[in-house]
């Protein structure tokens, strides 16, 4: 895919004396293996997730033209890319500069830090990139039996799924596990959620209730075994990138809060600070209307320091939700000028609507709960005895959007080979959205199949 270089003896030497400070700060990165790559294949990478031996996805091939226009047109650029494996794999970008190499290493070894050590992605499987070359083999393999466009179509129908999880059951039976005594917990240290998934589902059999739906779906949807296979493929690899959402402003506030304090404790040439300072501030500046993960994760962690909490165990313990739901408080909201805003109706025009701390707490714990995900929950697969799924959306203030909802009711309609019903709530009312595969109807109850004949 990528032209792979061995990074320049000089990016060698400072990588180390970086590794050293970051070490005597307290970091535990382990190993980290960093590879030079041009920008176009940094992109490249990022648009396979950063595993160049994943399967083939059109998707994923989307995505890459996406990510290659904006650099082209100056409108995005990839600094770096950093996976979360053992080692740690993180590819820099050839036309970086020497100041901006030092800034990524830096950075790298932060993220490096948090992955191995954050509770939340203690379940994942550190060899991914050896699981994701043998999927990438087990589709071609699909394709070569059953012709692409089967495998390409069935593929996207379990993609538009791959939000269909319960974003605590990797942790929730990775403790189970290793709770329940010291002889196993050798295996458990090193467990990946593929074997957490094959006992759990052993356990429980995936049957409803419950959150994991394409867990339901890769057990218990009347598809052919290969089909099955695909599922597991495609709910293994969202579950390992699952912890990454769950985790993102504190992920790369911890990068942040360690690579200004390494490169301004020694790292950079005095002839570097002026560009160093352009550089930092662009990814932490904050746009109107708009999150930026980098500015809000790094002022929480420096607000937790000047608080005098331990930093490491919150990086520890915590993910985005939680972590704001500690640290966010009246002074944090107006030191940094947080607010809600909205379209005025009279005008038209996008306002603050308003700066109480309480309702910007609210809405950030309320966008980040449940991984920033609709909580969808399967409580039926077999209504009225017609073998119909039925979902209910755990309405949090946020309504669903309605298009993703209607690509992801008709692809589980068809993936499961009958109606599905979906309960949700808008503007304070129940409402049912239901498909068959083939279109969508909604209503103030679940749709009866028997008027589909009218």
């Amino acid at each position: 895919m990528h032209t792979r270089a061995v990074v320049p003896p000089q990016l060698r030497h400072e990588a180390l004396r970086i590794e050293k400070i970051a070490r005597g700060a307290g970091l535990d990165p382990g190993v980290v293996a960093f590879e030079m790559v041009d920008a176009r294949d940094v992109n490249a990478l990022a648009a396979y997730g950063g595993f160049p031996v994943r399967y083939p996805s059109w998707r994923f091939g989307m995505d890459f033209e996406r990510l290659d226009k904006g650099r082209q047109y100056g409108l995005s650029r990839i600094y770096e890319l950093v996976i979360n494996t053992d080692p740690a794999y993180a590819w820099l970008v050839r036309t970086n500069s020497d100041m901006e190499q030092k800034l990524v290493m830096a950075h790298v070894y932060g993220h490096a830090d948090f992955f191995r050590h954050n509770v939340w992605f203690q379940p994942t499987d550190k060899g991914m990139l050896d699981r994701m070359a043998d999927h990438g083999t087990r589709v071609r393999r699909a394709i070569d039996l059953h012709g692409q466009d089967a495998v390409e179509s069935f593929l996207d129908a379990a993609l538009v799924l791959d939000n269909l999880l319960d974003p605590f059951l990797p942790l929730r039976e990775h403790m189970k596990h290793r709770g329940q005594g010291a002889r196993e917990a050798p295996e458990a240290a090193g467990a990946s959620f593929e074997a957490v998934r094959a006992r759990a589902a052993a356990a429980a059999s995936c049957r409803p209730p419950t959150f994991d739906l394409l867990g339901f779906l890769a057990e218990h949807a009347p598809v052919a075994e290969w089909q099955r296979e695909l599922l597991r493929i495609v709910r293994a690899e969202a579950y390992y990138f699952l912890p990454q959402r769950m985790t993102k402003i504190m992920n790369e506030g911890w990068a942040s809060f360690w690579h200004s304090r390494i490169l301004t404790g020694g790292v950079l040439d005095a002839s570097e600070i002026v560009e160093f300072a352009d550089c930092h501030s662009g990814a932490t500046a904050s746009s109107p209307g708009q999150l930026n993960p980098y500015k809000l994760g790094i002022e929480m962690f420096r607000t937790a320091e000047e608080r005098g909490l331990d930093v490491f165990r919150l990086r520890r313990v915590h993910n985005d939700a939680s972590f704001v739901d500690e640290i966010v408080d009246e002074e944090f909201v107006t030191r940094h000028a947080l607010f809600l805003f909205g379209k005025n109706g009279r005008t038209g025009r996008t306002e603050v609507e308003t700066r109480e701390f309480r309702a910007v707490k609210e809405r950030l714990l309320q966008d980040l709960s449940w991984g920033g995900l609709p909580r969808i929950e399967l409580v039926d697969d077999d209504r009225e005895g017609r073998g119909e799924l039925v979902l209910r959306h755990h309405h949090d203030g946020r309504d669903l959007q309605f298009a993703h909802a209607a690509e992801t009711l008709k692809s589980l309609a068809r993936l499961w080979g009958s109606a599905v019903h979906l309960e949700t709530r808008e503007e304070g009312n129940v409402r049912w959205l239901s498909s068959d595969g083939a279109e969508l109807r909604s209503g103030d109850r679940p749709y009866e199949r028997e008027h589909a004949t009218s």
